[in-house]
C-alpha cells in the first residue's frame, strides 16, 4: 500500500497536469493523450515539427511567450522555441476538432493552463524529435555516400579502357608476388655459411 500511494499521487498529477475540468467535463491538454483517435496523418503532423508556416507561428511566438525578447535568442534557442509554439498551436487545434462543443472563453482557459503546465514539456519534445530528425538525416547522408561511391566504382569498372588497364595491373602483381614467393623460398633452402670455431688448448 505505501508504495502504491506515490505511484498514484504521482499518476494523479499527471493527470492534473494533462487534463482541465470544464463544466462538468474533463478535456486533455496533452495532445498525445489522443492518439488512439489519430490516423496515421494526423500522427505524423502532430509529430514532426515544420507542419505549420514560419508565418503562422511567428505571430503566435509572443501569444505564448510573452516574457521572452526573440532578438536575442540564438538560432537554436529560437528553432526549438518555434517547435514549441507549433506544438501548441496544432494542439489547440486537435482539441477544438474533438471537443467542437467548447466556446471561446474555455478555448482561452485550456490555452493558459497550457501555456504554464506544458511549455516545457513541448520543449522537450521538440529537441527530441530535432535530435532524432538530426540522426536520420545523418543516416540517409551516409546511406546516399555509400550508393554514389558503389555506383562510381562499378562504372569505373565498367569503362573499356579500365578493362585494357585491369589486365596488365593483374599481370604486375601476380609477377611481384610470385617473385617475391621464389626469393623467398630461395633463401630459406640457402645453408648458412657458418665460420669455424677455432679452439686454444693449454699443452
Amino acid at each position: 500500500m505505501t508504495a502504491a500511494q506515490p505511484n498514484d499521487f504521482q499518476l494523479q498529477r499527471r493527470l492534473q497536469q494533462d487534463s482541465i475540468q470544464l463544466a462538468g467535463r474533463t478535456v486533455y491538454i496533452n495532445p498525445f493523450l489522443y492518439w488512439r483517435r489519430f490516423d496515421s496523418n494526423t500522427d505524423r503532423w502532430l509529430r514532426e515539427p515544420g507542419q505549420l508556416g514560419e508565418d503562422q507561428i511567428k505571430i503566435n511566438r509572443r501569444r505564448f511567450y510573452p516574457e521572452l525578447d526573440w532578438t536575442y535568442l540564438d538560432e537554436q534557442e529560437r528553432a526549438l522555441k518555434d517547435g514549441s509554439v507549433e506544438m501548441f498551436l496544432k494542439s489547440l487545434e486537435l482539441i477544438g476538432t474533438f471537443h467542437p462543443e467548447l466556446n471561446a472563453g474555455q478555448l482561452l482557459e485550456i490555452e493558459r493552463k497550457m501555456a504554464v503546465t506544458k511549455k516545457l514539456a513541448f520543449e522537450r519534445w521538440v529537441e527530441k524529435s530535432f535530435r532524432r530528425r538530426f540522426k536520420e538525416e545523418h543516416r540517409e547522408r551516409k546511406r546516399f555516400a555509400r550508393e554514389r561511391f558503389w555506383r562510381t566504382w562499378k562504372e569505373w569498372m565498367s569503362l573499356e579502357t579500365t578493362h585494357q588497364a585491369v589486365g596488365p595491373m593483374v599481370a604486375l602483381i601476380v609477377l611481384t608476388g610470385f617473385t617475391g614467393w621464389s626469393f623467398g623460398v630461395s633463401s630459406i633452402s640457402c645453408p648458412s655459411l657458418l665460420t669455424p670455431i677455432e679452439q686454444t688448448g693449454i699443452r
